[in-house]
């Protein structure tokens, strides 16, 4: 496979092309094909901008539609026809049957961009500048999300200081028997914890990139009285795990929480198109006209497929079901596997269609089982502090038999690399290159 021009002109930044060193040429569904014809299941749906598969046919019919007529491409943040459909289709969708109440802000097409808005916000409308953030989160990489980002990888890409944040330990993260909560509360009570008070709380509800780590729904609602207790926002980046990954449009609603704030991107327009925005309390929304800006806050194109996506996949629970099951199957699978190999320390952890294949720090096995299913055909990536978790992520909308087919294969990758730390269970693989 020819990469040179990219070695040539692409800086050295670049990094999934590192983990998957070919020329994709076109998608369909959960499927990818590179130059040479070689199709590949996918289970990393664009770090999960895809839920809904690469170039879902539904969406595009829209889309195209819209395009033939000569809608608004570009629009700034001006009124046009694609965003009140997606503002009339948002609210009837997910704002009313819910009882909510939320203003809407578009940011930059990013979810860094909605993240710098949030936090924004947040320190305005109570003025103070602190903000607590967890260990293993990740929020963005510019300057203000990446200081509430705790990945040294990243922060030391920086070239500054990263200030006005303070990381406390996320659910889970010393040990079961510790409630991490019940700690934040402490520093808060005490007027000598040094902890600087806050003016927000920003969490993920599962965190995709720090490791497939998953927050109780009561450390949740513990967090969401903290924040009432103690005069902070809290803000929840939905912007990997929202749009259905979980089951739910939102991530958080099984909790039975309701945000101040959430961010959402990604999978929003459903297409892979760039699209970013900030749901608010009413109350909240102080901005003076024009105080947060950036020319492609209005991409329109975005605008008609993500209205369309709820249209097509969340005006009842069928959807919501459907991937409760899936959700079911891969867990069911993944266990499996972890129990075939009790000597590797392989633990599975995940909700809904994000679910992670854990393993031991030390020794660089999930990288190593993620090389091997790019050989047969699966491409996935690994996340954690060590990348250590094999993080399954598919389209919502990948059909049973694909996805039995890359499990077949990463079940075959983890077979070859382990070998004989097996426990004689007999693996029936279904993963040869096709």
């Amino acid at each position: 496979m020819d990469l040179k021009i990219f070695d040539r002109m692409e800086s050295e930044v670049r990094g999934y092309v590192r983990s998957f060193p070919v020329v994709f040429d076109q998608a369909r569904g959960s499927l990818l094909f590179d130059e040479a014809g070689k199709q590949y299941i996918d289970f990393f749906s664009g770090a999960g901008t895809l839920n809904y598969g690469h170039n879902n046919p539904v969406l595009k019919r829209r889309l195209l539609d819209y395009l033939g007529t000569d809608g608004v491409v570009h629009g700034l943040d001006m009124a046009t026809s694609a965003k009140k459909y997606f503002l009339e289709t948002f609210e009837r969708v997910l704002l009313k049957p819910r009882g909510w109440k939320y203003t809407l802000q578009f940011t930059g097409p990013t979810g860094t961009n909605a993240v710098e808005a949030a936090l924004k916000l947040a320190r305005q409308v109570k003025g103070r500048q602190n903000i607590i953030s967890f260990t293993h989160g990740f929020h963005g990489v510019s300057a203000g999300s990446l200081a509430a980002t705790a990945n040294s990888k990243f922060r030391q890409a920086a070239g500054m200081a990263l200030g006005n944040t303070t990381f406390v330990p996320y659910d889970g993260y010393m040990g079961p028997d510790v409630d991490t909560a019940a700690y934040l509360e402490r520093l808060l009570d005490d007027p000598s914890s040094g902890l600087d008070r806050p003016a927000a709380v920003i969490v993920e509800t599962v965190q995709g990139e720090g490791g497939v780590n998953v927050a109780t729904w009561r450390w949740l609602r513990q967090l969401e009285t903290l924040c009432r207790r103690h005069d902070m926002l809290l803000i929840v980046d939905d912007i990997q795990v929202g749009c259905g990954r979980t089951g739910s449009f939102f991530s958080f609603e099984q909790a039975g929480i309701q945000p101040d704030i959430v961010t959402l991107s990604k999978s929003l327009s459903g297409f892979g198109l760039p699209m970013s925005l900030v749901m608010f309390k009413p109350e909240l929304d102080i901005w003076k006209p024009g105080a947060h800006s950036g020319t492609f806050r209005g991409n329109n194109l975005a605008f008609v497929t993500a209205a369309q996506a709820l249209d097509s996949y969340w005006t009842s629970d069928a959807f919501a079901t459907e991937t409760r099951r899936k959700e079911e199957l891969v867990r069911n699978w993944l266990e499996n596997l972890a129990y075939s190999y009790p000597a590797a320390g392989l633990s599975v952890r995940g909700r809904g269609l994000i679910q992670g294949l854990v393993t031991p720090a030390e020794g660089g096995l999930a990288n190593r089982i993620a090389a091997k299913a790019f050989e047969y055909g699966v491409v996935i990536e690994t996340s954690g502090a060590h990348d250590e978790v094999l993080k399954v992520l598919p389209a919502l909308t990948i059909e049973d038999q694909l996805l039995e087919r890359g499990l077949e294969v990463l079940e075959r990758s983890t077979a070859e690399i382990l070998g004989s730390q097996g426990n004689g269970k007999v693996l029936k693989f279904g993963g040869q290159r096709r």
